[in-house]
């Protein structure tokens, strides 16, 4: 009986797998051999999964298998007719649905078939006298919380069978609506979010989805916390309700910095990459600043701008909400608050860190691919997920380094966890580093300096003369959450590219194999100090002020160098001589190669890459032979 020990073991259980779409909640006699059969063919068409209690014995209180479906349903649909009332059994299910819509926000819809529910509400006509009926003999607590359960319900708006003149326009419909909410909460890609649609319920009250006013809204928070997973699912949430959307992902790594840089063509390719996504067309040409008003003051667009890290890049994408139409909704999302202030962004989502049972429910995705945790190992699961600072990053990287090891294992690692904590917020992360295969750990150093954000294809390419399993070790390193891939391009989250930097960084500067330190790469190409340990270099000459003068002979102790990536240049003139030969290079990319050609000693056996070479020049190519 749904009692309320029963709400009490509701809320504090342990979250569950949602088995179920519907639960359906009706008095058999009224509904089922003709409104509710036809129902569920309607939800079988649209793949809708209903628990079916055909085979239940129905007794006086519901028993634990009615609960259980109850609670791992993600929908109830609850079917009120004349004689609902007449049943206890209906009445504590009743109970038990709504005690799962306040402890877990479980959706409640209602049909009110063949009776008013000012009746329901009120527990007056035929359906008073049904439920007084029921009522005799019970306790004044049943009957009470049986009253308040009729009394709430009958405040969800439903579809009346009493409005329709047709019933089967009225199956078709409701069957619709629910598929629509399973739709906005059940997509694929975004199981296993802990507490998503608590995070989709504030954003959209604060987006105010009911004005006509364009609105824009910032979500705030540190590295690692979850928001551009949380920006994605809601757009994934909204888009449905727009025509024209964009997301534009990792605005602070993916496009080249224009903060404090007067660069009119960079302005202008941000704009263009905004128009291309929401437009839906690749060949969108932007000509001037103007272009996103001009192309977008009467459109209602959904735009999500994540991981901005600058204040110039808001102004150029979204400078005014005079720049976009009625109805508009734009999401910002950035570690910097005062991003928000400077643009006037008033309404702020701030991203906390979850709450312990929200860690833990976290960690166990990760580790067990289930919600709670498994046979002794609550202790040591909530030890873990307090030592990793509660990080959801954190605490998916360690929860999948242990998955499948023994309890004995995860308590031996509590120390190694324990005592990264106290350092940088990257030490968290360490743990599934040290724990990679040395191969996979070279691949990761690779991926961290190299060749974030690349294809797969690309990758696998420029290391195919190493000794590494890339396919393999690209699969191990997706599995333990140290990268991502999708559609076939890596992604490296930016703790995690922070970390493989600074365990580069922990080798004596004579031993480092790869140089991505804007001032240390000067100093090494100036001084000419290059060692034949450094095998890649990614030089962002932006960050460097002042005059740079790299002499022929930097590279000439550098015979083990692969990699070479010099870029953001701007046109300025480094190299006075011709590059030495540089035997092992595979890729090149030089932004505006300040010399006519490559220099005739210049023999790439190897080279896999030339790029962005000779953007500024029309003569003097050398034959580069394949």
């Amino acid at each position: 009986m749904a009692t309320s020990s029963s709400s009490s073991s509701s809320s504090s259980s342990s979250p569950r797998i949602k088995r179920y779409h519907v639960f359906q909640s009706f008095h058999g006699p009224d509904v089922r051999r003709g409104f509710l059969s036809h129902l569920r063919r309607q939800f079988a068409s649209k793949g809708i999964t209903t628990f079916k209690d055909n085979e239940i014995e129905r007794g006086h209180t519901i028993g634990p298998e009615l609960v259980q479906a109850i609670r791992e349903s993600r929908v109830s649909v609850v079917l009120l007719s004349k004689n609902y009332a007449s049943s206890s059994w209906c009445l504590d299910e009743l109970v038990e649905i709504l005690n799962c819509k306040v402890a877990s926000g479980n959706i409640v819809m209602t049909i009110f078939y063949e009776v008013d529910p000012s009746n329901v509400r009120k527990q007056t006509g035929d359906f008073g006298i049904a439920f007084k009926k029921t009522c005799e003999g019970k306790t004044e607590k049943d009957k009470t919380r049986w009253m308040e359960a009729l009394a709430y319900v009958a405040t969800i708006a439903g579809e009346h069978s009493l409005n329709w003149t047709d019933e089967a326009d009225l199956v078709e419909k409701f069957a619709t609506d629910v598929s629509n909410k399973l739709n906005v909460t059940l997509s694929r890609d975004f199981d296993g979010i802990v507490e998503l649609q608590d995070h989709l319920r504030k954003l959209s009250n604060l987006l105010c989805l009911e004005s006509d006013e364009a609105k824009m809204i910032g979500i705030w928070g540190p590295a690692g916390i979850g928001k551009s997973t949380i920006a994605r699912a809601l757009f994934d949430h909204l888009s449905r309700d727009f025509l024209l959307m964009g997301f534009m992902g990792n605005l602070k790594g993916s496009y080249k910095s224009i903060m404090g840089v007067d660069n009119y063509d960079s302005k202008l390719g941000l704009q263009n990459q905004l128009l291309s996504k929401v437009l839906n067309q690749k060949d969108i040409r932007v000509h001037n600043l103007g272009a996103v008003k001009e192309r977008l003051k009467d459109q209602r667009v959904l735009i999500v701008l994540d991981d901005v890290d600058d204040l110039e890049k808001l102004e150029v994408l979204v400078g005014e909400l005079s720049w976009f139409g009625f109805g508009s909704r734009i999401i910002v999302t950035t570690e910097d608050k005062k991003n928000f202030k400077a643009h006037g962004i008033q309404d702020i989502y701030h991203m906390g860190f979850p709450s312990e049972k929200e860690a833990l429910e976290i960690l166990c995705l990760s580790a067990f691919k289930q919600r709670y945790v498994q046979d002794d190992f609550e202790k040591v699961a909530n030890r873990v997920a307090y030592l990793c600072g509660y990080l959801p990053l954190g605490l998916c990287v360690v929860g999948s380094s242990l998955r499948g090891e023994s309890k004995e294992e995860w308590e031996r690692q509590l120390s190694r966890i324990e005592s990264s904590l106290e350092r940088k917020t990257e030490d968290v992360l360490r743990v599934g580093y040290d724990r990679l295969l040395k191969t996979n750990q070279y691949l990761f150093l690779h991926i961290a300096c190299m060749f974030d954000k690349l294809p797969n294809s690309y990758v696998t390419s420029m290391l195919a003369d190493s000794n590494l399993d890339v396919e393999n070790g690209l699969e191990t390193l997706s599995n333990k959450s140290m990268i991502e891939i999708h559609f076939n391009r890596i992604r490296m989250h930016s703790l995690l590219q922070k970390l493989g930097r600074q365990i580069v960084h922990e080798d004596e500067p004579g031993k480092r194999q790869f140089l991505v330190e804007a001032e240390e790469i000067c100093d090494v190409l100036a001084n000419e100090m290059g060692t034949g340990s450094v095998i890649g270099i990614s030089f962002d000459v932006s960050k460097i002020s002042g005059e740079l003068s790299i002499s022929g002979q930097a590279f000439r102790r550098m015979n083990n160098l692969r990699f070479l990536r010099i870029y953001n240049t701007w046109g300025r003139q480094m190299i006075s001589e011709d590059l030495e030969y540089l035997p092992h290079l595979r890729l090149l990319h030089w932004d505006f190669y300040p010399r006519k050609s490559l220099p005739p000693r210049f023999q790439p056996e190897r080279l896999v890459d030339l790029s962005s070479f000779f953007v500024r020049r029309k003569k003097g190519f050398v034959a580069i032979s394949s």
